[in-house]
């Protein structure tokens, strides 16, 4: 009992230990997600719900342009950690009271464009952290009176393009939102505006937005119920009818600093009310899409003595007069774009003395208005998309203050030399976009300050020695999108100070990439070769490696190219980028990579050598680059992931392998990546067998790295299960529950034990008595069955070695003079037939079997079986068939190896050579009666009967007596 005891706890102690206490995980396999510093982002998705598989720590969840229609309460039961939820462009029109009860932390809800046509009390409980609420473009057309109450803390909130008419609607609004500083209600069909209609003041609102309330007819203020109002949106307001402005008290505004009437249909009257009322305050305009009297706003607004900056976009203007802006003494900035500005005086903003920034973009310019010349104060200036055609070499005269210059996209198809020569203070010029296929000398002499220079999607082809020479404050440089074909040896002379160049898109071979093109960027840290000609084809040294002098580069993009070649990366290709972070070489078809490639760069973080011919991949590629975090070895044709598992990558933490030929992955080679925490395996095709068992399972419950998009894997293999996804194999027949064998096995040896103690005290006499009459009876019906006739007398079983005596001694006097019929080996096996088939039927062929023993015999693998086969006849047929006869005299200690001989010496006689040298007649006429013996099956049968039943009887009465 205390055993069975022991063995039951024990199995319940395995059961525990396996399954019990076993702790769960939180998976982080998302199906139509991913996770992105933090944020899961499940944009685009065609979802119709909100995923129930985002991790509980996300802080952002972006979840736009999907087609999910209702929010439910256990949504976002636990993402207690959420601050940003963005929502837009989806159906949403239901949203059950205490969805967002749960997310205690959010700052940020976005629900722009969708369907919600009202907003019902309490729908915002929770929501106490909330600072930033977007119900824009909804059919939002009722507000409940406590909707808002539980967002003591919003800041900002826009119902915009919505379709609430009253502002009783919203009065509400500021009661319950003590801290709301930006209200955004414009697009509505708001008919009037009342302080009457708001339950309380708001003393904290700063920007009222009502643009787009196109049937609003009044604006009236009878109180002061926006005291630090600072800006004020009414464009395109009273459109079907001519608003009215009504404020009682010009200090009800004035503090309004931004106000735009862009659209507004009012009369001059009313708007020239309206402008005083922030005669005061005003410092920005905006006055674009001005339906009439533009000239007479200009002039009210002008006469402003705090307006500074004046916006003027679609106004129609053909031409700027000489007394537009007459009265503009104060402005500082002037934004003219997008009007049809062709014709110009040549003095139409001499009287702009205090003008800094000018935006003349999107007009009819064919070339620089001479006006801008007399512009003196002028920092910024803005030609883009025009007209012009040429630069002269007095169309930037005086403009010693200017410091940004934007020609972009115009039809500029050459510089001259004097074109920048006045611009000593100018530090961006942007003239991409453009025809330019010769700068000549432009950036030769002139430009000091010069910190950006954009010259990108233009013709260039040949960049000359020199031609940067005199920017030696140029950061930034852009050639990309241009047909450059040639570096001459000096190109970049001069640009001491660059850190950025951008050279993607050319005709650059590699003849062009050398160290006499780039040896003086001696501070560069980003270098783009992307899209370009460039080839190499060997993976030997090369000489003078063209980036040996840019120890500062960071970021090292190159060989995109628009044709396919085969190519090689020369091993010391980056040698000197000794602080290089990120590398990426894509789709050059390269073949391999040399071992020593990144030997040179201890320091890379991020590497991409996707979209080449990279079938294996060295892990010795990876010895010097310990502090590789992002790698991207995608569409490379990889068949096996195993270099990972010797290349010490322990600090990687992004993985891209998508579109490779590989299909097993192993729990070797994700192990040897600790700091993983995404992998993005998408487009490959699975093994879909126990091969990728563990991987499945990895992938379900780990909770640290994110498999991006592991639920559309594909299975390849085998062709019964080609095309269904990975996730929904069934792999547990592949997996050995412990558990459960520990239970089996535990429960079988209890019941085991339980029933052989049962059997013991109750029933082993009985199984006795069965046992030894089923051997009789058994023995008994093969008795009385086998008719068994023999071809031979005796089959002789000897060594070799001692066929001398055989056949000198043995066989002349059993077959010669006794008339035996002997079985030898070397005469009557059959030939072609196995061996041990031959020694098997001579001994069951033969009456006898006459093992002739020396020390050779002993040591005969074949002599072994033939003994045995013999021992094993002697056994079943239980009759004398087996003779022992020793040549020599060998002693007992050394037959221990050979206890089947042993044993049998132990039960039978046998006859001796050795000791019968005196007495050889003796000796073969034992041996004949040896031969003669025979056995009567029936009498044979009966004693065994006899002997059984005497061993049955002692038994049972034995029994007997304990009872």
């Amino acid at each position: 009992n205390h055993c069975v005891k022991l063995l039951f706890l024990r199995a319940l102690f395995c059961l525990l230990s396996i399954t019990g206490f076993a702790v769960p995980v939180t998976a982080y396999t998302l199906k139509r997600c991913r996770i992105s510093r933090n944020k899961a982002i499940c944009t685009e998705s065609h979802l119709t719900n909100i995923p129930q598989d985002i991790p509980a720590r996300v802080i952002g969840f972006d979840l736009s342009k999907n087609r999910i229609s209702k929010i439910k309460v256990s949504d976002f039961k636990d993402l207690k950690n959420l601050k940003t939820l963005y929502l837009i462009k989806n159906n949403i029109s239901v949203i059950d009271k205490g969805a967002f009860t749960h997310l205690i932390a959010l700052q940020v809800l976005n629900l722009n464009t969708n369907s919600l046509t009202e907003v019902e009390d309490n729908l915002f409980d929770g929501l106490s952290n909330l600072t930033e609420l977007r119900l824009a473009k909804n059919h939002i057309q009722a507000v409940a009176p406590s909707a808002f109450q539980s967002l003591t803390n919003l800041n900002f909130l826009d119902l915009g393009n919505n379709k609430l008419h009253s502002l009783t609607q919203v009065k509400s609004i500021l009661h319950y939102l003590p801290h709301l500083q930006y209200l955004w209600i414009g697009g509505n069909n708001f008919s009037t505006f009342q302080s009457s209609d708001f339950s309380s003041k708001s003393t904290k609102l700063r920007e009222l937005d009502l643009s787009g309330n196109s049937n609003l007819k009044v604006f009236n203020l009878t109180t002061d119920i926006f005291p630090n109002l600072t800006s004020l949106n009414l464009g395109h307001c009273g459109k079907t009818n001519s608003m009215i402005w009504e404020v009682h008290n010009k200090t009800f505004l004035g503090r309004v600093s931004n106000l735009d009437i862009s659209g507004l249909n009012m009369s001059l009257e009313g708007m020239k009310t309206l402008l005083e009322s922030l005669n005061s305050s005003l410092i920005s305009l905006r006055m674009s899409a001005m339906r009439r009297n533009v000239q007479a706003l200009i002039n009210i607004s002008c006469g402003i003595p705090s307006l500074s900056k004046l916006e003027l976009r679609s106004n129609g203007f053909k031409a700027v007069t000489q007394n537009l802006f007459h009265l503009c003494v104060s402005v500082s900035e002037l934004d003219l774009a997008s009007n049809q500005i062709r014709c110009r005086s040549d003095n139409c903003f001499r009287s702009l003395r205090q003008l800094r920034i000018l935006n003349l973009k999107s007009n009819r310019l064919s070339s620089v208005p001479f006006a801008t010349r007399n512009l003196p104060t002028l920092e910024e200036l803005d030609l883009s998309f025009n007209e012009i055609s040429a630069l002269g070499c007095q169309d930037f005269a005086n403009l010693t203050t200017l410091r940004k210059l934007s020609i972009r996209q115009n039809m500029i198809s050459s510089l001259k030399d004097c074109a920048f020569k006045d611009l000593r203070q100018l530090q961006v010029l942007r003239l991409n976009n453009n025809y330019i296929s010769n700068l000549n000398g432009a950036f030769k002499n002139y430009l000091p300050n010069l910190i950006s220079l954009t010259l990108n999607k233009n013709r260039l082809t040949i960049i000359r020695k020199g031609t940067f020479a005199s920017l030696q404050s140029l950061q930034n440089l852009s050639l990309h999108e241009n047909q450059i074909n040639r570096l001459e040896p000096g190109s970049f002379i001069g640009l001491t100070n660059l850190t950025i160049i951008q050279l993607q898109s050319n005709n650059l071979t590699r003849s062009q990439i050398n160290i006499s093109v780039f040896g003086a960027l001696k501070n560069l840290k980003t270098l783009h070769l992307m899209e370009n000609h460039i080839k190499y084809d060997t993976e030997d040294k090369i000489v003078d490696p063209p980036f040996s002098q840019l120890s500062k580069l960071e970021t090292l993009l190159i060989f995109a190219q628009h044709y396919r070649l085969k190519s090689h990366l020369p091993q010391n290709l980056l040698q000197g980028l000794t602080n290089l972070l990120v590398f990426r070489t894509r789709n050059i078809e390269i073949l391999s990579l040399h071992p020593d490639t990144f030997n040179y760069t201890p320091l890379l973080k991020e590497l991409d050598i996707s979209s080449n011919e990279l079938t294996d991949i060295p892990a010795q590629l990876f010895s010097q680059i310990k502090n590789l975090e992002k790698l991207y070895v995608s569409r490379t044709n990889l068949r096996s992931l195993d270099f990972l598992v010797n290349a010490n990558l322990t600090k990687l933490r992004f993985l891209q392998v998508r579109k490779n030929a590989f299909s097993v992955i192993s729990e070797e080679q994700l192990q040897s990546l600790p700091a993983l925490d995404y992998l993005d395996m998408q487009g490959n095709s699975f093994t879909c067998n126990c091969d990728n068992a563990w991987f499945l399972q990895w992938v379900k419950n780990n909770n640290q790295t994110q498999v991006y998009d592991a639920y559309n894997f594909e299975c390849n293999y085998p062709h019964a299960l080609k095309g269904m996804k990975l996730l929904n194999i069934d792999f547990h027949t592949c997996s050995v529950d412990i558990g459960f064998i520990c239970f089996m096995s535990t429960s079988c040896t209890v019941i085991l034990f339980l029933l052989a103690f049962f059997t013991y005290h109750f029933l082993r006499w009985q199984l006795v008595y069965a046992y030894y009459l089923l051997l009789a009876s058994l023995f008994d019906k093969k008795q009385r069955n086998k008719q068994t006739s023999h071809q031979y007398d005796a089959f002789v079983s000897y060594n070799i070695h001692d066929e001398p005596w055989v056949l000198r001694e043995l066989l002349p006097k059993l077959e010669g003079e006794q008339g035996w019929r002997l079985c030898l080996h070397h005469r009557d096996f059959q030939p072609g037939k196995p061996i041990l088939d031959n020694i098997t039927d001579a001994i069951y062929q033969s009456r006898k079997t006459l093992c002739v023993i020396s020390r050779r015999y002993l040591e005969s693998e074949w002599c072994s079986r033939e003994i045995q086969v013999a021992s094993f006849r002697l056994f079943d047929e239980r009759k004398d068939v087996l003779i022992l006869v020793f040549l020599e005299e060998i002693p007992g200690w050394q037959l221990t190896p050979y206890h089947r001989i042993r044993r049998l010496l132990r039960r039978r006689t046998y006859l001796s050579w050795s000791r019968a040298e005196e007495h050889r007649g003796l000796f073969w006429e034992k041996l004949r009666q040896a031969l003669e013996t025979k056995e009567d099956p029936v009498l044979q049968s009966k004693k065994t009967l006899v002997f059984l039943k005497k061993i049955f009887y002692y038994i049972l009465s034995q029994h007997l007596l304990q009872e």
